[in-house]
C-alpha cells in the first residue's frame, strides 16, 4: 500500500506545471470530447509507466541492492532538483491532430511522457518498491488526478494554481524519499 501512495503523490505533485499538463491544456483547447482526451490520457499513461515499472524492477532484481539503494536515492534527489528548472515549450503537435482527440492525445502523451520527470519517478518507485502493480496504479492515477482537472477545467486552474511553491513542495518531497532511500527508510532493497 506504501508503494501505491506514494506513487500517486509523488507523480500527482510532480506533474503540476510539467508540460504533459500544459498538453492537456492544449489538447482540450483544441478538442471538443473531452472524455477521448482523458481516455487517451489514460491508455498513454498506463502504457508508459507499465514500462517504466518493468525497468525499475528489473534494475532492482539485477543490480546489487546496495547500489540500487544509492543509485534510486541519489536519482530521487536529482528529480526533485529537476522538478524546480521550468518545462521548455516544443513541438505543439500539430502532426498528431489529424488522429483526432483519443489518437491524437495517445501519441502526444506517449511521446512526452518518454525521459519525462514523471516516468523517471516511476521506474525509481518502482526499484525502490519492487513492485510493478502498485507503482503503475499509482502513478497512473496521480497523472490523472493531476491532468484530468486541467482537461475539464483548463485556464482557469492554471492561472490559480502557484507553479513556482507547488514545484519547490515536489522538490522537497522527492529528495525527502532519496534522503530517506539512503538512510535505509525501512524499505529492504534485497
Amino acid at each position: 500500500m506504501e508503494a501505491f501512495v506514494s506513487s500517486t503523490l509523488a507523480v500527482a505533485v510532480a506533474e503540476i506545471g510539467d508540460k504533459t499538463q500544459l498538453l492537456a491544456l492544449f489538447l482540450a483547447a483544441r478538442f471538443a470530447q473531452k472524455s477521448a482526451i482523458i481516455s487517451g490520457i489514460f491508455v498513454a499513461t498506463l502504457l508508459n509507466h507499465f514500462v517504466s515499472a518493468v525497468l525499475g524492477v528489473w534494475i532492482a532484481e539485477w543490480v546489487a541492492p546496495e547500489t540500487v539503494k544509492w543509485i534510486v536515492g541519489l536519482s530521487f534527489i536529482a528529480v526533485g532538483l529537476w522538478l524546480l528548472l521550468p518545462d521548455k515549450d516544443g513541438d505543439d503537435g500539430g502532426r498528431w491532430l489529424q488522429y483526432g482527440a483519443f489518437g491524437a492525445t495517445l501519441i502526444l502523451f506517449f511521446l512526452a511522457e518518454v525521459g519525462d520527470k514523471t516516468q523517471i519517478a516511476t521506474v525509481l518507485l518502482a526499484a525502490k518498491y519492487q513492485t510493478m502493480f502498485w507503482v503503475v496504479v499509482g502513478s497512473t492515477l496521480g497523472l490523472m488526478l493531476a491532468n484530468v482537472p486541467v482537461v475539464y477545467l483548463g485556464e482557469m486552474l492554471m492561472k490559480k494554481i502557484p507553479v513556482a511553491a507547488v514545484r519547490a513542495a515536489a522538490c522537497i518531497l522527492f529528495c525527502i524519499l532519496g534522503v530517506l532511500t539512503l538512510m535505509g527508510g525501512g524499505i529492504s532493497f534485497g
